[in-house]
């Protein structure tokens, strides 16, 4: 970070942002906001339920594989005792 970063303070920021508003260029939120709703514009709803329905069954099937693991050691941690 140089100093002209250490140095603006919240206000300054928020000023410097605009005036790179007006020169055409956007800001992080700006560009994540208009990608967002462009992928929503071009999937439509179904989409974001299908990928939400894929992640759900990918996180259960992990979640399944981490259980299995820990009861496996848990039996291996009996056997020694």
């Amino acid at each position: 970070m140089n100093k002209m970063d250490q140095n603006m303070d919240q206000r300054d920021r928020a000023e410097f942002e605009e005036d790179d508003a007006d020169q055409g260029e956007m800001t992080v939120q700006e560009a994540g906001r208009k990608g967002g709703e462009a992928t929503a514009n071009r999937h439509g709803p179904q989409f974001y339920e299908e990928i939400g329905r894929k992640g759900g069954q990918n996180h259960n099937a992990e979640s399944e594989e981490d259980m299995l693991r820990v009861e496996e050691m848990d039996r291996g941690e009996e056997e020694e005792d």
